[in-house]
């Protein structure tokens, strides 16, 4: 093994284990359905306009740019040995 595949499995496990964490810590969406139609429940409040800014948008951000990093990682692992 080389030193970019043992680098690059570092990169794998790391990227893997903080995705996992990062979609465990998120909250589960409440879809609107027709109870809420019934009851009138509104969905359009001041805090779901700014989503951007909120723990779950930084968590989702986070965990996009971390699953990124793991298929650059799984693409370099496979590829690069075979042409070094």
């Amino acid at each position: 093994m080389g030193i970019i595949e043992i680098i690059g499995g570092i990169v794998l496990l790391i990227a893997c284990v903080l995705m996992i964490v990062l979609g465990l810590m998120q909250d589960q969406k409440t879809d609107q359905n027709m109870a809420s139609a019934i009851t009138g429940a509104a969905y359009d409040s001041q805090f779901n306009k700014n989503q951007g800014r909120t723990k779950e948008a930084i968590l989702k951000k986070w965990t996009l740019w971390l699953a990124i990093l793991f298929f650059v990682a799984t693409l370099v692992v496979t590829i690069v040995p075979v042409y070094l």
